[in-house]
């Protein structure tokens, strides 16, 4: 938990391996339908961007991205329940814009769930719009959860 003194802002640093056992935690405590420590791997050994939050020690979060040509594409940002509304996605989502912008991508996606307002409210914040629409895309409790599809695109960057 927060408390110790400078153990408050969390730091990034490129996913490791070791780190898989922690990040599935937090993808289990935060989503009713989590990745699987497969996906977690293949997204490490395909090359993705994957970035580790950490708070001293301990993982809080972590972002995957994908990049292809120009183009990037967010995969998943998550926190641990216990430390959102703390600003920390904002700094995960802000830390893969900045990979894709290094990359010299002109465009990012992702997808979000319509039900997913906080998510939304961050993505609009930064930019995003909504560009389509993929049906039944997430499983949910009551069958499957449409997804937006959201795009920013980058001037200048091509």
């Amino acid at each position: 938990m927060i408390g110790a003194p400078g153990d408050d802002k969390p730091t990034l640093r490129p996913m490791r391996e070791h780190d898989l056992t922690e990040v599935l935690d937090v993808e289990r405590r935060a989503y009713l339908f989590p990745w699987t420590i497969g996906i977690f791997n293949d997204c490490l050994r395909a090359g993705y961007c994957c970035w580790s939050m950490l708070l001293g020690a301990r993982v809080i979060g972590y972002g995957i991205m994908g990049v292809t040509l120009d183009e990037a594409h967010i995969l998943n940002i998550c926190v641990d329940p216990v430390y959102q509304r703390r600003g920390f996605a904002q700094q995960l989502l802000g830390k893969l814009l900045d990979l894709a912008l290094r990359h010299r991508t002109s465009m990012v996606f992702l997808e979000v769930r319509p039900s997913n307002e906080a998510a939304r409210a961050l993505y609009a914040r930064h930019g995003f719009t909504q560009i389509g629409l993929r049906r039944g895309y997430y499983p949910a409790q009551d069958g499957r959860e449409d997804a937006l599809v959201l795009s920013r695109t980058f001037p200048n960057s091509a």
